[in-house]
């Protein structure tokens, strides 16, 4: 079986004035996926479509960097359980010389996904960018559902913050970041950061779910036939929502959540990736006109001719690794300037 065939299926900046068409190879990609005929994840139980992205998250990704230490890390949350996080070194902690620290969310709807799909990407930024990665296995809808992604997420980037100088880490360099429904939940700690007195460098949201309904024109447009479809978004926001007010509650959705929605502005600065063939790519562009508008600085970036997921596909897309190169440079800029 060739590694594209093995792929599962996920089944804003508006794209280009002038529409770019399809990297060839994310074309093959898709092609082989839908050759494969394999179920989408909203045909599946949540349990499968877990297995199946574990399967399938490292086929196209980068090969792994090799890293100074990989510690499995136990976080404690608010409500007295317990997380995991890994936490990624690429040289050996010094006192003298502490790291800066990247918190990473993976994506996955909130539901699929874990600290080991997402393995090859961190050890990507801690490799290139040189500073420490904490990536964060919270806990995952339906088992799990709203809001115990964000209160574990908050909970993850506040135990780094106390114990950073245990791990040789600068707490006074500290980003967060994320892809999909990691990204949601970046946007939101930046948040929650700046109320607690926790001044974050960055905030590098890689194409991030941030509205309530889903009804931007590139959902529209691209609902169908680019990895994630619509249908799975909304089965992903089944498992994990509680009711239908919970969409309305600003942690759900950044952008326009209206309950208990707090000020943006003071926020960290955002570095935001969005994808010409993503339907999250409009909403990705909105939230960074929110943040320009409420003062924060903004840097937004859609890559033509890529789709969601490309992230995790430079071992096979070598345009990816040129969106890779530009996420470590906003974060080396960013530790910089602190």
């Amino acid at each position: 079986m060739s590694r594209l065939s093995a792929l599962s299926v996920h089944g804003a900046t508006p794209a280009p004035s002038i529409p770019m068409p399809l990297n060839p190879k994310i074309a093959q990609v898709l092609d082989m996926i839908e050759r494969a005929k394999r179920p989408s994840y909203h045909h599946q139980t949540p349990q499968q479509a877990r297995a199946a992205y574990e399967k399938s998250a490292p086929i196209l990704d980068v090969a792994p960097a090799p890293m100074h230490s990989v510690e499995e890390c136990v976080v404690p949350t608010r409500d007295g359980r317990t997380i995991g996080a890994r936490l990624y070194l690429p040289v050996a902690p010094s006192l003298a010389e502490p790291l800066p620290a990247l918190v990473y969310y993976h994506g996955g709807g909130f539901t699929v996904g874990s600290v080991d799909t997402h393995d090859a990407l961190c050890r990507m930024f801690a490799h290139d960018a040189q500073c420490a990665v904490l990536s964060v296995g919270y806990r995952l809808a339906p088992e799990h559902r709203f809001p115990t992604a964000v209160n574990d997420a908050d909970d993850a980037l506040q135990w780094l913050h106390r114990e950073a100088a245990t791990f040789g880490i600068d707490a006074a360099r500290l980003a967060v970041g994320g892809d999909s429904a990691g990204g949601t939940l970046a946007t939101v700690c930046a948040v929650l950061a700046r109320d607690a007195g926790i001044r974050l460098a960055l905030q590098l949201l890689i194409y991030p779910g941030v509205t309530r309904y889903q009804d931007t024109e590139s959902h529209a447009r691209l609902a169908n036939g680019y990895l994630l479809t619509q249908d799975t978004i909304q089965w992903f926001f089944t498992q994990y929502v509680r009711d239908q007010a919970d969409r309305d509650d600003w942690r759900f959705a950044p952008l326009d959540g209206t309950r208990d929605a707090p000020s943006f502005a003071g926020v960290a600065p955002a570095w935001i990736a969005t994808a010409e063939y993503d339907p999250l790519s409009d909403e990705g562009a909105a939230y960074a006109d929110k943040l320009r508008v409420a003062g924060n600085a903004v840097t937004l970036v859609c890559y033509p001719g890529m789709i969601h997921e490309f992230f995790k596909m430079g071992g096979y897309v070598p345009e990816v690794r040129a969106a890779h190169a530009d996420a470590v440079a906003a974060l080396k800029a960013a530790f910089d300037e602190v």
